[in-house]
């Protein structure tokens, strides 16, 4: 990482992994910038890093990312407030277990999951080229090993309604996605110096099945038995963030407190389905059009 004061852009810090790890980002001098839908829960959270760590930095943009528009708007207003930006951490996600349709008229949990990281890190692309060693960091799961068959473009906008029991193909086809989206990323990014990696958190309890109803009091069985440490995952995000065990390494897809490299599963180890992906994600992304306001 460079010798200044690292500017680390990160989503869903209000909550879960995202949270952790922008405490211990700040807890490590870095000046941070969060994405917030709610503006409640960000104050509260960048007053809570602030008391941790009171020498930080912590600015807030709002951005709803299940709306293409304020993603764009977000990224837009972080690239005008922030000329350089070390590390864009692409961390929120959601796993839905039952079908919503956003504005734009696309599938909630692909929106949150994939477009929106998408459509961010290509808004901040420019300020990442223009800080030297600078680094993309997508969170993205093992769960992608469980994604049903991938079907392109039509699985990007696909609404049909599922249940519960069906939501979690969909969940690890939009993880498989980040993966895909991540080792695309970085070999178009070959020779400038921008790093892009992902990684799967593994098992966490923290934001367990925000959707269930028991999910809170899971939460605090498993944590008492010691299962799914949340520290590993967010650890593993700050390693990939700013250690310099991953100076010059890009192009991964890692796991563990280990930090072991993985090989993804398929088709996300084609390269040219990798290229498909992000042709048929720029065109589609491309073509939406802002969503109307009331009375216009």
């Amino acid at each position: 990482m460079p010798a200044h004061t690292p500017t680390i852009v990160i989503t869903g810090a209000t909550s879960g992994l995202g949270r952790l790890a922008a405490f211990d980002l700040a807890a490590q001098g870095a000046r941070l910038v969060i994405t917030a839908r709610s503006a409640e829960r960000a104050e509260a959270t960048r007053e809570a890093i602030l008391r941790a760590a009171p020498e930080s930095a912590v600015d807030v943009v709002f951005a709803d990312l299940t709306v293409m528009q304020s993603v764009r708007d977000a990224g837009a207003e972080i690239a005008e407030r922030h000329g350089n930006i070390d590390v864009l951490i692409n961390n929120a996600g959601i796993h839905a277990f039952e079908q919503r349709v956003t504005v734009d008229g696309l599938p909630e949990m692909m929106a949150v999951n994939y477009l929106a990281p998408w459509i961010l890190t290509r808004a901040l692309l420019p300020s990442l080229l223009s800080t030297p060693g600078s680094r993309v960091v997508t969170v993205a799961s093992e769960a992608s090993r469980r994604h049903g068959t991938l079907v392109l473009p039509a699985d990007l906008t696909d609404t049909a309604p599922f249940t519960a029991r069906g939501s979690s193909p969909l969940y690890g086809k939009s993880k498989l996605l980040d993966i895909m989206f991540s080792l695309e990323l970085a070999r178009r990014l070959e020779g400038t110096g921008v790093a892009a990696n992902c990684l799967d958190p593994g098992f966490n309890v923290t934001g367990l099945g925000r959707e269930l109803g028991f999910a809170a009091r899971l939460e605090k069985v498993l944590t008492r038995l010691h299962i799914g440490d949340p520290s590993r995952g967010a650890g593993l995000i700050v390693a990939l963030a700013t250690s310099t065990d991953f100076d010059g390494v890009t192009g991964g897809y890692f796991s563990g407190a280990a930090r072991r490299r993985l090989t993804p599963t398929h088709p996300a180890d084609d390269p040219s389905q990798r290229r498909r992906l992000w042709e048929v994600t720029e065109e589609l992304v491309d073509g939406l059009r802002p969503p109307r306001r009331e009375g216009r």
